[in-house]
């Protein structure tokens, strides 16, 4: 399967990673490679997880570009 992911720095300059078809699955790293790892790792736990109790693996995500 294959999963959009979203990366950003934040202040601390900690990398955060987050599945947006997958809510609440978020992970992090002090480095890029580091946080897609640790996301991989969040994604398959928690599709093990929803799996487990039934709920959907996923949710439909859309993205869209928005212009200002």
């Amino acid at each position: 399967m294959k999963f959009v992911v979203t990366l950003m720095q934040d202040e601390d300059r900690v990398w955060v990673a987050e599945c947006p078809s997958i809510p609440g699955c978020i992970s992090q790293g002090s480095t890029r490679v580091e946080a897609v790892e640790n996301i991989r790792e969040a994604i398959a736990a928690c599709l093990e997880v929803r799996a487990e109790r039934g709920m959907p693996l996923t949710v439909e995500t859309q993205q869209v570009e928005v212009v200002l």
